[in-house]
């Protein structure tokens, strides 16, 4: 009997012996090399950076140098190295072609690992990415399942636009194939191909919708994510797929009356992660759909009460039932089992569970608003919360339920957190309760000493234009409170000036000097013994002072180097009124020498000031009392106050969050200048470090500062102590005599020629217009006026807009940054044209939706052509 009868071949076995002798030879010739667990020893035994870089070094040149050998049998173990190098940041590009051999190589092991290397090193603007597609082909005709699922995922991973065109039906092909494993991993392909692709969704609609009549949980989640990426993209699609709905229920259904599964059950849930895909996918269905959000009700109601919420499991499923419910037409008594579920959240010790909570309130509080209104206790407990982020979602969302029959009960709670709050808080609450007393204030009285407690408990940080529009709120008031204020205002004034804390407090400065110079007759006369003190609390700490001790209250303040020089103007001011508000002449004298004093001043402002005024006192003394008699009421920008027998709104509408001033994107393409030029002098400017100061130039255009002088375009306050109405003149006499005392301001006074408004956007329910004026000296002024007509709230509003070069363009602070349903945002732009050529405005808004970034540009030339003559 031969060899080959025997099943002995000779040719076969000498093959394979020589094989073997040279792959020995091999191991002979050069050692073996580092093993990828002792590299990563070394790597991180290396107890400085260069000695680290001194061993990845050493090794990749190792490395390098292997990869110049034809048939390395170390290749697989040498790219595992590499990846795990490339990985801590180190360059590992050259091995890109050693990955492609192992892609090619018939054994799992090697494709394994250069598959894995392809996903790492290589992407679309490799040249190397186009010689895989070849590869990827023929694996994903393997007749091994596991080769297959390593193309798939190569593939999802990598796939440029030409190569997903060049694969996309082989995909399609395994979506249909019988395998679950391949199954799943095809549909997971098919997602990220359509979303570098979008054009080829059409390739893979009939494929997708077989997939949720699979049994198998995996091709389940897979074949739900890819009809959710599906629907997102194509409002085609969405309607498309409108008709699986009832077989979605069914799916959840059967998923919420399962019995015990090991293979699904997750913490007694029956697989979360697809009840979680499900509930994505039926809110996208549902949304502004009234018959398919009929078809959902009654499981979100089961899964609402049936999902089990001692553990985060149950918390997930009922976060996104929560979020279904409300973005779809449910019915009211839905809406308020999912308001009463995110009230149990806020329950929850978990604090991401809490935030949560919160956010999504913030979200639904338009609406249902009274649904909310009742874990409002709960949403004012969170104020206290030691986590920053929930101390935020709860002062916002405290904001937005404040309305007129909470107003006094809020604004307690308020106050409270905002004495306790951290600075980076005390500009928000603070603007934000301002708006809020202006909007809901119960009484006149009421709202006084709600703007007077913010005004001691913010500090610094409140917003410049609280400034003026609370003197405004004072000069528009009845006599009574006219007194009152100044009362009260004298109370916190010398409490400041006694404990040396008035650097602290200088907005509050700024008001009582302002209030006390124009009513400090009412405030030392005897009369003011009759005036009721007791506030809202039912304090009444009041005591009359003489007017001796008011000029040494105010000596100490203006003498003080902590103060801004904006105060100091206020207080100068004032103490100029006082001086035709006193009666006794000690009072007069010594008003005098103060004032006199400040001739000398090392600032000019306040030297000019000190000037001016002394001359009131030589050869225009009998101009001194018509100048500096009472102001006239000033005219409110917005609503005025109400009398204390007014009844409080009876709509509980509520309060968009606190205007702050947004940071200016400093953008290559708009040229945006703002003015932000500050006083530089001998005495410390005040400039909070949290609040961003804005000019309230609302009022300025309709008053105008006899005695200022001051420069508007500095960030300070334009002062408002001593004020006219703009359509009064000033006598003839004083501007004759006083030397061009008025000049100053006059200049700046913006005339009310009003002109055709222009729309500058109009686009998903955001209208933007220009109001437009024409201002003294050729110049103009833009009113940006924001409007939202749909039913969501836009937030993170940001108003921007640029012009040529040849113009100058300063923009004020908005009115606010959350523009909420049928709300309006307000922004003042000026416009200085020195060539009085046509204006072109380029405009960019940006905001969120639901979450969802938005980004709006538009052009706006169609401005009146005599705007600058």
């Amino acid at each position: 009997m031969n060899g080959s009868e025997s099943g002995f071949n000779p040719a076969f076995n000498i093959a394979t012996i020589k094989q073997v002798v040279n792959e020995a030879i091999e191991r002979v010739r050069m050692p073996t090399p580092t093993r990828l667990r002792d590299l990563i020893r070394q790597i991180r035994a290396a107890r400085t950076a260069a000695e680290e870089r001194s061993v990845v070094n050493k090794e990749c040149a190792y490395i390098r140098s292997t990869f110049r050998e034809e048939d390395s049998v170390w290749r697989c173990r040498n790219i595992a190295k590499l990846l795990y190098i490339h990985m801590l940041g180190y360059p590992a590009h050259f091995g890109q072609l050693e990955c492609l051999k192992l892609i090619a190589s018939p054994r799992f092991t090697d494709k394994r690992v250069g598959y894995l290397g392809a996903m790492l090193l290589l992407d679309e603007r490799q040249d190397v990415h186009l010689l895989i597609t070849n590869c990827l082909k023929n694996d994903l005709n393997s007749n091994t399942q596991f080769v297959v699922g390593l193309a798939l995922c190569t593939l999802g991973a990598i796939a440029s636009p030409e190569m997903a065109r060049d694969l996309a039906s082989e995909v399609e092909r395994l979506i249909k194939s019988p395998n679950a494993y391949i199954k799943k991993k095809a549909a997971l392909c098919a997602f990220r191909i359509i979303r570098r692709v979008p054009d080829l969704m059409e390739m893979f609609l009939p494929a997708t919708r077989s997939l949720l009549t699979e049994k198998n949980h995996g091709v389940l989640i897979t074949g739900v994510t890819l009809i959710t990426e599906m629907c997102e993209n194509s409002p085609d699609t969405l309607n498309h797929f409108k008709k699986i709905v009832p077989n979605l229920v069914r799916i959840l259904k059967n998923l919420i009356l399962a019995g015990y599964s090991p293979e699904h059950d997750v913490s007694g849930v029956s697989d979360p992660f697809l009840q979680v895909k499900i509930l994505r996918l039926l809110r996208i269905l549902g949304k502004n759909d009234a018959e398919a959000s009929e078809a959902m009700n009654d499981i979100l109601a089961q899964v609402a009460t049936n999902t089990e919420t001692s553990k985060n499991v149950g918390n997930t499923i009922l976060y996104e039932t929560v979020l279904s419910i409300m973005d779809i037409k449910s019915e009211s008594s839905l809406r308020v089992l999912a308001i009463n579920i995110l009230g149990r959240f806020l329950l929850n010790n978990d604090k991401n569970i809490r935030y949560v909570a919160l956010n999504t309130l913030l979200r639904t509080v338009h609406v249902d608003t009274s649904a909310v209104q009742r874990h409002r206790t709960t949403i004012l407990e969170c104020l206290k919360d030691p986590d920053v982020s929930i101390r935020r979602r709860a002062m916002e969302l405290s904001f937005a339920l404040v309305n007129g029959q909470n107003i006094r009960s809020m604004m307690k709670e308020l106050l409270t957190f905002l004495e306790r709050s951290d600075p980076e808080f005390k500009a928000h609450c603070s603007s934000a309760m301002v708006l809020a007393a202006e909007r809901y204030a119960p009484s006149n009285k009421w709202h006084l000493d709600t703007l007077f407690r913010v005004f001691l408990k913010a500090g610094n940080y409140l917003r410049d234009d609280t400034v003026s529009s609370t003197i405004q709120i004072v000069s528009s008031a009845p006599m009574e409170r006219q007194a009152y204020a100044s009362m009260r205002l004298w109370t916190a004034l010398e409490r400041s000036a006694i404990s040396g804390d008035a650097t602290e407090k200088q907005p509050l400065v700024q008001v009582a000097a302002w209030t006390i110079g124009e009513y400090g007759d009412l405030l030392v006369s005897e009369a003011s013994n009759a005036i009721s003190m007791v506030d809202e609390d039912g304090f009444d700490d009041f005591t009359r002072p003489s007017e001796e001790y008011v000029i040494d209250i105010y000596q100490k303040l203006l003498w003080s180097t902590q103060l801004s020089i904006t105060t100091k103007e206020y207080l100068l001011l004032s103490l100029a009124k006082l001086s035709t508000r006193f009666t006794t002449q000690p009072s007069q004298d010594k008003i005098r020498v103060i004032i006199d004093t400040f001739g000398s001043h090392i600032h000019i402002e306040l030297q000019q000031r000190g000037v001016e005024l002394s001359q009131l006192y030589r050869q225009h003394a009998h101009l001194r009392p018509a100048l500096l008699e009472r102001m006239p009421a000033l005219e409110a920008p917005g609503p005025a106050g109400r009398d204390d027998d007014q009844e409080p709104p009876s709509s509980p509408t509520s309060l968009p969050a606190s205007p702050t001033r947004p940071l200016p994107d400093q953008d290559a393409l708009l040229d945006l200048i703002i003015g932000s030029d500050s006083l530089t002098n001998g005495d410390v400017e005040h400039q909070p470090t949290q609040a961003a100061p804005t000019n309230n130039n609302t009022s300025s255009n309709d008053i105008l500062d006899l005695l200022s002088g001051l420069d508007l375009s500095s960030p300070a306050p334009a002062p408002a102590v001593s004020v006219a109405n703009n359509n009064a003149a000033p006598p003839a006499p004083a501007s004759l005599l006083l030397d061009g005392l008025f000049t100053a301001h006059q200049s700046e006074q913006i005339a009310q020629a009003e002109l055709p408004s222009v729309v500058a956007l109009d686009k998903n329910g955001l209208r933007i217009t220009l109001d437009v004026q024409r201002a003294a000296g050729g110049d103009a002024a833009l009113t940006m006026r924001a409007s939202n007509s749909t039913a969501s709230t836009l937030t993170d509003f940001l108003f921007q807009a640029a012009v040529p070069r040849t113009f100058r363009l300063d923009m004020m602070s908005p009115s606010a940054t959350v523009l909420p349903p049928q709300g309006e945002i307000t922004q003042v732009l000026k416009v200085n044209n020195p060539t009085r050529s046509a204006l072109r405005l380029r405009i960019r808004v940006s905001y969120n939706v639901d979450g969802n970034p938005v980004l709006e540009q538009a052009e706006v030339n169609n401005f009146p052509a005599d705007l600058f003559n």
